[in-house]
């Protein structure tokens, strides 16, 4: 890796993270869905796929970003934006009381913090360009 700084092993480690988790939502969607989210209904194998997709579409630009300085800041930026959309609708459903508020703290680590991770890198890389 030509680019050897944290921003670059951070954005590889999720971006390999995310794409091994949206590989088990691809093929192993039952077992995946019983371990992860089991509590938020019942198992749409349709839907657990696509989401699954989009987390290795979002891990791919990570690693990408990674890779490629010069599209770090679009790259880290897209990734991001699916992942905080995402963290938005698990904030939503607390809000809502279809999940109790324990879940924020329990969703923090693999849900919020990566995508506010790629959001700072979004962020340093293209105030960086600027």
């Amino acid at each position: 890796m030509a680019d050897r700084s944290v921003s670059s092993w951070i954005l590889l480690a999720l971006g390999i993270g995310t794409i091994v988790n949206g590989l088990f939502m691809l093929f192993a969607t039952e077992a995946w869905f019983t371990r992860i989210a089991a509590d938020t209904g019942p198992l749409n194998f349709h839907l657990v796929r696509d989401v699954g997709a989009a987390y290795v579409t979002s891990g791919i630009a990570s690693v990408w970003a990674a890779r490629a300085p010069q599209l770090r800041a679009a790259l880290a930026g897209m990734a991001a934006l699916f992942l905080g959309l995402h963290g938005l609708i698990h904030v939503e459903d607390v809000l809502a009381g279809t999940q109790p508020p324990s879940h924020l703290l329990e969703d923090f680590p693999g849900v919020y913090l990566p995508a506010l991770l790629l959001a700072v890198i979004a962020l340093r890389s293209r105030a960086r360009r600027n």
